[in-house]
């Protein structure tokens, strides 16, 4: 055991020995590692400063050369701002300077504007005053050419004429053309009788229409009357003369069972109704809107009876209603529960006249296959309101004036009635209340009349109730004619109330309204006779004016109808 305890700590020591020497040796190995390491590490960080330079160096080299690229950007947004700039400042004082001369011009045309309100005032006013003017120019032009007015319209020769309806001496050629228009202002009758030299007799009218001319010509001297009608004057125009020789046609136009002819093609055939309500609309128009309105009626005299043509039964059917005329406190006829309905267009006053003309009595004789047995008068009704402040100014005339303030009614229909009691319910001021009573409306007439024809018996052939008529047609005729005898010759009673027809035409025949009669003449041979009488009437209704008349008898129809 000993000896092995001396071998073991002889290789204890040894142990030592080799444990020292490694100790040395790893001592020495870890500063060569720490050299090593340290020499790696400079070598790093001689690397790492080399490629720092390297990078320095390209970025350096890359800033320089963004920098200078940069720099020749900015020096050509520099240039390019500075062009801009210039065209920019180029166009704002360009701009500034069109808006001084806009300014300057603004001014010039302001003071224009202002130069030009005063001269359209002024213009106005002129305008005003000429319109006037031109009212009472075109009044006293009415005037001066007859408040009654009477044209001749020659219708040509229709196969009806070579029909028998003469009893006496079948030798000779009726149908034989013996009314002729001489010029514009003539009519020549050549008048014979067997054994006797043929005597050529003359009448002179305002105007004579030839067998070849149109209905626009015919309503083109009518045209005028409806200016008046506007102006504050009752209008009448009425077709006059024998059974067939075209009243009806020179009134409504051609008719189709009844119904006028409203076909496009048709419209240059239309008589004087529908285009003087066309004509009458058309002049409203022009107006300020809301200042008219139109209302019409349709009545026939049938055996002096009138009947309304407008009269509703229960179930909403149109049928002639017996209606009677009175006059009023003012002297002014009137027709108690007429029928008026309000148009505003002249559709449906067409339309109207065509429910009326469908009752019209009509009968055929041996002269007209649709002889009218009744006058047609169909009459519009135009109101014009006005404020009671600018009454004296729309009509300056001072006779126009006192008339119309005469005749300005405060009483409104019930669609103004209306109107004004919610105007007055809404109104808070008295100045909006004095302005609504200070309305006014003025009334006036055109009275269109297509009067039946005068009748021969013999020639007609009529008997029985056919013959009653004709006496009832013939005598209120006969009374027209008598209305205006006493208007030619002043005297103080004017006969009106002889015939339903004189006494319903009573304002709009004499005074101040403007009548024009439309002589319808059958030129035929076996017509002459009736020719005469109606180139009579119109030759002495003519003579109508101031008083400047001889005192003689109106022509009537003759014993023998």
């Amino acid at each position: 055991k000993e000896e092995r305890i001396v071998v073991l700590e002889t290789e204890n020591a040894v142990l030592h020995l080799k444990l020292a020497e490694y100790q040395g040796l790893a001592g020495r190995s870890t500063n060569e590692v720490l050299q090593l390491y340290a020499a790696h590490g400079q070598q790093m960080k001689f690397q790492r400063s080399s490629v720092v330079t390297q990078l320095h160096g390209a970025i350096k080299k890359r800033l320089k050369q963004d920098l200078k690229s940069l720099h020749s950007f900015a020096l050509e947004l520099s240039k390019d701002f500075q062009r801009q700039s210039k065209t920019c400042l180029y166009q704002v004082l360009a701009a500034v300077q069109g808006i001084q001369l806009q300014n300057e011009a603004m001014q010039m045309f302001q003071i224009k504007a202002f130069d030009l309100e005063q001269s359209l005032q002024e213009v106005t006013e002129r305008y005003e005053k000429e319109k006037q003017k031109r009212k009472a120019l075109h009044n006293s032009l009415i005037e001066l050419r007859g408040n009654i007015r009477v044209h001749c319209r020659i219708r040509p020769l229709l196969p009806f004429d070579d029909a028998a309806g003469h009893s006496q001496d079948r030798q000779r050629n009726f149908s034989e053309k013996v009314a002729y228009a001489a010029d514009d202002e003539t009519v020549l009758v050549k008048c014979s009788r067997p054994g006797h030299a043929s005597v050529n007799k003359t009448f002179q009218f305002e105007r004579v229409y030839n067998d070849l001319e149109s209905q626009d010509a015919v309503f083109a001297d009518v045209a005028p009357l409806l200016t008046s009608l506007l102006d504050g004057y009752n209008v009448c125009i009425m077709a006059y003369g024998q059974t067939g020789s075209g009243k009806t046609y020179t009134m409504l136009g051609p008719q189709l069972e009844g119904n006028l002819a409203f076909a496009i093609e048709e419209e240059s055939e239309l008589g004087i109704i529908p285009r003087a309500t066309q004509e009458v609309f058309r002049l409203i128009s022009e107006k300020p809107p809301g200042s008219y309105w139109v209302e019409v009626s349709v009545v026939e005299v049938y055996n002096n009876e009138i009947f309304d043509l407008l009269a509703k039964d229960s179930c909403g059917k149109v049928f002639g209603v017996k209606r009677d005329v009175v006059t009023t406190r003012e002297g002014k006829s009137d027709v108690p529960l007429l029928t008026h309905e309000t148009v505003e267009n002249a559709s449906e006053f067409l339309h109207l006249v065509n429910k009326g003309l469908q009752l019209r009595v009509t009968h055929p004789t041996l002269v007209h296959a649709h002889s009218s047995r009744s006058h047609l008068v169909v009459t519009l009704t135009i109101t014009t309101v006005v404020f009671g402040d600018n009454f004296g100014t729309l009509w300056e005339d001072e006779q126009t004036s006192q008339r119309l303030n005469k005749e300005a009614s405060f009483t409104f229909p019930q669609k103004m009635r209306d109107n004004k009691s919610t105007s007055s319910s809404r109104a808070s001021s008295p100045v909006q209340l004095e302005a609504t009573e200070k309305m006014k409306q003025v009334k006036t007439r055109l009275q269109l009349v297509d009067l039946a024809g005068s009748e021969c018996v013999g020639m007609s052939g009529v008997t029985g109730a056919a013959l009653r008529e004709t006496s009832f047609i013939n005598r209120s005729l006969s009374a027209l004619a008598d209305v205006l005898g006493a208007i030619a010759e002043q005297r103080a009673h004017v006969p009106y109330r002889n015939s339903k027809l004189t006494h319903l035409l009573q304002d709009s025949v004499g005074g101040d309204a403007k009548l024009l009669v439309m002589l319808c003449i059958s030129p035929g041979q076996k017509y002459l006779t009736e020719s005469m009488q109606s180139l009579g009437f119109g030759t002495r209704a003519r003579q109508v004016q101031r008083g400047q008349v001889k005192k003689k008898n109106f022509p009537v129809p003759s014993k023998g109808k």
